[in-house]
């Protein structure tokens, strides 16, 4: 992993916002930065995708954190968990992802986790049946960005597993956003 002072300088700069946004320096970022164009496109993907749209930062960061539990990615169930809590999403809601039918969710919230849930079979999985049950819930653009969040966060966890990159240490003092 690199430290600020062995990366470039725009991989300096990014440093210095993800410290300041998030009170820590993900172990992932410093573990790609050995390519900082792929760093750079990895911070560049994941600003809109995680950021609030159509859906809540807090919720795409839960989805995120269920599909970590699918892939069995201790590295992003914590990651995720922390960066949840940071938007805004309760203790109980990221204590109870794992069986987020049991958990404090809308029913809008479960149908979009058992959307990512198939989504993190294959592809194929979402016949029309499975579309239509989540259309009753989201609009276009939810779809849209579920139908992008649930399926990147299967490649992210393969790549921090394969690579043993360590769990980033989180910071005590965690604020969440209002």
């Amino acid at each position: 992993m690199l430290e600020r002072d062995q990366v470039t300088p725009e991989l300096a700069l990014l440093y210095d916002k993800l410290l300041h946004e998030r009170g820590i320096i993900p172990n992932m970022f410093k573990t790609v930065a050995h390519v900082p164009d792929l760093a750079m496109g990895f911070a560049a993907f994941l600003k809109p995708l995680m950021s609030s749209g159509a859906l809540e930062a807090w919720y795409k960061e839960l989805i995120a954190t269920r599909m970590a539990y699918l892939n069995s990615c201790e590295y992003c169930i914590s990651s995720h968990s922390f960066l949840a809590k940071l938007a805004g999403a309760s203790d109980a809601q990221i204590k109870g992802i794992e069986n987020y039918e049991d958990a404090p969710f809308t029913e809008k919230e479960k149908a979009g986790f058992r959307y990512a849930d198939k989504l993190h079979g294959s592809a194929h999985d979402i016949d029309d049946p499975t579309y239509t049950k989540a259309k009753q819930f989201f609009d276009d653009q939810q779809m849209i960005e579920l139908s992008a969040v649930a399926p990147a966060f299967e490649f992210f966890p393969r790549f921090v597993n394969v690579l043993a990159v360590p769990v980033t240490p989180i910071p005590e003092a965690v604020s969440p956003k209002s």
